[in-house]
């Protein structure tokens, strides 16, 4: 495999480079003196950043994009061997590499990567983490999964030692990396459009835990199923968490006040701690156990771990206040799958409100098949269920499933469930029922967050 090193500067270029995840590593190539050129098939904020920065960047792909100065090609799991610019590199017998692996390239150049893994949670997890290091001044290089406010984005380039990084399990793309400091929040079914089952999931993350150095750290939910099954036999150190007394680091006294904020007694190897939480749900108390863990680990004192997580108010497209609607509170959560959806419906219910609305667009034809019985069961915690079509993202329809089959099964359930094919419709709906007093999220992965935003005029 190409190695990446940061003391020799190379010509890097991204097929792709319009992402949210490549133009984040391109950034940070760029501020190590790399040459970065790419393309991307429209124009964006994110291009336009891009050039402001000094790269070179190409709307649409062809193949005369790929010079003969380019010593490293770049793609994503989107691009194909028959993209054009694919096969010009291949033609020029330039090296290649998937996003995953440049992200374990890059990684290679820190002394303190850590890697933030799981099912759920690792956004909010790697921004608890950035927000600590940064407290304590120790200058991280960040890259996140959402837009973290106290940067600006989804991307930080720091020159310290310390790098933060979201470890996706999907495609294993998480055994690409190189990390120091790893952390698995939960494990539990998703993108069965590429694992066959649970158990191919397990052993996807305990390969990833094998990928520990001996002086390395894995933090890791005690509460999973068969933890110890995950863990045995690693060389590395090993610290678990969860709510309760059973863990290494445990939350004890755990309420949660008329917001949902969480508030607990921590019990650690580094003494006890009060521990307040300005982001909302039992979930959240659950990653910040980790983050702490996480700090603690690395050396960050104590003291401004806590001060950084009682200012922490979460990230956008998580649990996000919006705005006001006649008095109706919008808040706007990326949730997608059942488990998600249900610990934001379940944390809403803690909040002051007369009736929950939850409008939701499922995310993957593949996946609101898989889960079409447990998506019923999450959304009937709402009082009212609006349902958006199937965001296709990466697929096509070719197994017969769409958001009518989802709102059977609600109804079924005895929730009022409701259908639009247009967002349109859904806001026409919305302004003809909501009440004062009503709190209604938007939620899924997609582009549901619009709806809120029209309604609110942002």
């Amino acid at each position: 495999m190409y190695q990446i090193d940061f003391n020799k500067p190379i010509h890097v270029y991204f097929c792709g480079i319009g992402g949210i995840s490549m133009s984040g590593l391109a950034e940070i190539l760029k501020s190590r003196d790399f040459a970065i050129s790419g393309s991307d098939m429209k124009e964006s904020e994110i291009t336009e950043g891009l050039r402001a920065k000094g790269m070179t960047v190409y709307i649409g792909q062809r193949a005369t994009n790929v010079g003969d100065d380019i010593d490293l090609f770049v793609y994503t799991a989107a691009i194909h061997e028959d993209n054009p610019e694919w096969t010009a590199a291949t033609d020029k017998n330039i090296p290649k590499l998937s996003r995953a692996e440049l992200l374990g390239e890059i990684m290679r150049n820190f002394s303190l990567p850590i890697a933030i893994s799981g099912t759920h949670g690792k956004t909010t997890t790697t921004s608890m983490i950035s927000e600590a290091l940064m407290s304590a001044d120790l200058d991280p290089t960040i890259t996140v999964g959402g837009i973290l406010p106290s940067i600006g984005g989804n991307i930080r380039v720091g020159h310290s030692d310390f790098f933060v990084t979201e470890a996706c399990e999907y495609t294993n793309s998480f055994l690409s990396f190189f990390p120091k400091v790893a952390i698995i929040l939960n494990i539990e079914e998703d993108h069965m459009d590429f694992f066959k089952d649970i158990d191919d999931i397990r052993a996807s993350f305990t390969k990833f835990s094998a990928l520990l150095p001996k002086d390395g750290a894995l933090i890791i939910n005690g509460e999973i199923e068969n933890v110890d099954k995950i863990t045995e036999g690693l060389d590395c150190s090993v610290y678990t968490y969860g709510i309760g007394e059973a863990y290494d680091y445990c939350a004890t006294e755990v309420s949660l006040d008329k917001n949902g904020y969480g508030s607990y007694t921590l019990h650690s190897p580094k003494g006890e701690a009060k521990v307040t939480l300005k982001v909302p749900g039992m979930h959240n108390v659950s990653n910040s156990l980790a983050a702490i863990c996480c700090m603690d680990v690395c050396n960050v004192p104590r003291e401004q771990t806590l001060a950084a997580l009682s200012g922490f108010s979460g990230v956008d497209r998580r649990y996000q206040y919006k705005g006001d609607l006649a008095g109706v509170t919008v808040i706007d959560d990326y949730a997608h799958h059942p488990t998600e959806i249900r610990s934001t419906l379940t944390t809403a219910k803690t909040t002051e409100h007369k009736k929950l609305w939850v409008v939701f667009q499922p995310h993957t034809y593949t996946r609101t098949k898989a889960f079409l019985d447990d998506f019923a069961k999450a959304l009937s915690v709402a009082d009212e269920v609006v349902l958006a079509d199937i965001y296709a993202a990466r697929e096509k329809n070719t197994i017969g499933i769409s958001s009518k089959d989802l709102m059977d099964k609600v109804k079924a359930l005895g929730t009022d469930c409701h259908y639009f094919p247009t967002f349109d419709e859904i806001e026409n709906f919305l302004l003809e029922n909501v009440s004062p007093g009503d709190l209604l999220i938007t939620m899924g992965a997609g582009d549901i967050v619009k709806v809120g935003e029209s309604l609110l005029g942002i």
